[in-house]
């Protein structure tokens, strides 16, 4: 018998992914965007799109109705300039309104894709679900209320709930590694302190493949599970690899953390009272200080998860695909 889900952010890069591979493994889909997004790749699919957001969904009687699995892929993503009103709006009370919706509409099945940012710097890596929380901006402080939500929520009306946490997503289509991938190609990129930090990615398919598994395995229910990329390594690694590919010197010179970190507190004093983006600021240092390394043995022995996309590969594809778009 024929599935339905309904796919939050099924507009997006992750959603989009999670969409296409659902409908060609016969589920029909539903997909919640904005009508000011870009849709003509879920119609092609055949999705059923619901125009809305999550603030409004309830607003919308019986968009769930007959819904097998909940897919929450929304949310309001990490960037300079977004209020922590915002976060909280989409990430935790659009959250709640979506779970008020499926537990009315009698959804079996809730998967809500949180993001292994909820735990903050890893201090003994490679970290387990198990890790404390401990969010160091307002974006991951919202993932973890909407993850906690969840949670509370999925315990007190019996609801089938599983959260999965992605690690580092990247792919074809996305170009939140697109300043890394240029700065190498066109000789600018310099390492800021030793490159030293372990660095986590996961490839959009192999995530998407991740999701599914959490929406249909049975031995998934009430847990929670860190979905990444076989393996991890060194940023000074990463940095190597993605120059390779594409046929760059990378400098050997590094910058020294400490003045740049004063430069980007001078950057931010200077510019955020005038509401000015800083060029350079504090958070962006995080990728050069913190390390994100992850193990995903649980969703190997309880999903039968296991990542098909090499790192080489997976960034060779990314970077073909930023050639193909004239973005490097």
């Amino acid at each position: 018998m024929e599935k339905t889900v309904f796919v939050t952010g099924g507009s997006g890069f992750t959603g989009s992914h999670l969409c296409r591979i659902l409908a060609e493994r016969g589920y029909k889909v539903k997909a919640l965007a904005r009508k000011s997004s870009k849709v003509d790749h879920l119609k092609k699919m055949g999705a059923e799109l619901v125009y809305g957001d999550l603030a409004n969904l309830e607003s919308q009687d019986g968009v769930l109705n007959d819904v097998d699995i909940v897919f929450h892929v929304a949310a309001a993503y990490r960037q300079e300039g977004v209020s922590r009103d915002y976060f909280w709006k989409v990430n935790v009370d659009g959250t709640r309104a979506l779970l008020e919706s499926a537990r009315k509409s009698g959804v079996r099945r809730f998967v809500h894709c949180s993001t292994v940012g909820v735990q903050g710097e890893i201090e003994n890596p490679p970290a387990k679900e198990t890790a404390p929380y401990k969010p160091g901006d307002h974006y991951q402080e919202s993932k973890m209320e909407g993850e906690k939500l969840a949670i509370g929520f999925f315990e007190k009306y019996e609801m089938e709930g599983v959260v999965v946490r992605p690690v580092g997503i990247y792919g074809p289509g996305d170009t939140r590694f697109l300043k890394l991938f240029k700065f190498i190609n066109n000789g600018k990129f310099r390492m800021i302190g030793k490159g030293d930090v372990l660095y986590h990615l996961t490839f959009v398919e192999d995530l998407v493949e991740g999701i599914i598994l959490a929406g249909e395995k049975k031995e998934a229910v009430g847990n929670t599970y860190t979905i990444g990329g076989e393996e991890y390594l060194k940023l000074k690694e990463l940095v190597e690899y993605i120059a390779k590919i594409l046929e760059k010197p990378v400098a050997k010179s590094s910058l020294p953390l400490l003045p740049v970190y004063f430069a980007a507190i001078i950057c931010e004093s200077l510019c955020r009272p005038f509401g000015i983006e800083p060029p350079l600021y504090r958070r962006r240092l995080d990728f050069f200080t913190k390390d994100r390394a992850f193990d995903i043995s649980r969703a190997k022995e309880d999903l039968k998860y296991k990542p098909k996309v090499t790192l080489e590969d997976g960034l060779s594809r990314t970077a073909k695909w930023y050639k193909s778009q004239g973005l490097i």
